[in-house]
């Protein structure tokens, strides 16, 4: 596991616990936003890891409005 992967868990576990739909939705697009320049470089790995990142926060942003943002 390498460190980038460790601070993904920390922050990935922090914004369960925080519950907050937009900040979640934000680091998907930044995920996918740094991820460009790095596939222009062809560094692939670590582009192909935030595309994974993204893929994971706009997941968990699509869960947490399912479950906790129901309308009364």
């Amino acid at each position: 596991m390498k460190p980038q992967d460790i601070v993904f868990l920390a922050v990935f576990l922090l914004l369960i616990i925080k519950r907050d739909v937009e900040l979640v939705t934000v680091l998907g697009l930044l995920s996918l936003f740094f991820s460009m320049p790095l596939f222009y470089s062809w560094i692939f790995f670590t582009a192909e890891r935030l595309v994974w990142y993204a893929a994971a926060f706009f997941l968990l942003s699509i869960i947490q409005q399912l479950f906790f943002y129901r309308k009364k």
